[in-house]
């Protein structure tokens, strides 16, 4: 009769090691935030908010399989700012179709999602503009050229100005991109 052979650790001299990490989940506030939301909007039967929360919790979750997750307040803002555009396309779609139920959907949508996007603090346009202009004139000072790709990668680059704080990089671009035009 055919006995299996079993695989036992010690008969190859390994030993068993177990893995564990203490390590922060790397998940935002803003993200714990909004999942107790998301359970006390199953609580009171709030279809609105529980579909925007869903959609949040399950498009961060996507991002996890990707190289960029999500781990920041200010990543999650971007996520939140791309759903208000997308609910306020679709809200001006249903208008022109004539669905004015469906558009009171996508604004009912957008009221969530702009609340969710006023809790995270970022950097005002005065201190960014202020950030900007110093790394230009550092550049110009040092003799390298200050256009808008040089000015991005030292402003961001660790050690840099902005490096680590809590603003959108396409704010600062568009920030960046003024005021190289107007020097």
């Amino acid at each position: 009769m055919f006995t299996p052979l079993r695989f036992s650790a010690a008969r190859f001299g390994l030993r068993a090691v177990r893995c564990n990490s203490t390590a922060a989940s790397g998940t935002p506030p803003l993200m714990s935030k909004i999942r107790t939301d998301l359970k006390t909007a199953m609580r009171a039967k709030d279809t609105t908010r529980l579909n925007v929360l869903r959609a949040i919790i399950s498009e961060t979750n996507n991002a996890a399989k990707t190289p960029t997750p999500i781990q920041t307040d200010v990543q999650l803002l971007s996520l939140i700012r791309k759903r208000v555009a997308a609910s306020k396309d679709a809200a001006k779609q249903f208008e022109e179709a004539g669905r004015a139920d469906l558009k009171e959907k996508e604004d009912a949508q957008v009221v969530v999602l702009e609340e969710y996007a006023g809790q995270v603090e970022t950097m005002g346009t005065d201190e960014i503009k202020q950030a900007v202009s110093q790394t230009i004139s550092s550049l110009k000072e040092s003799g390298k050229k200050a256009d808008i790709g040089t000015v991005l990668k030292t402003i961001f680059a660790p050690g840099g100005a902005l490096d680590g704080k809590p603003v959108e990089k396409a704010e600062v671009a568009k920030i960046a991109k003024e005021t190289v035009a107007s020097t």
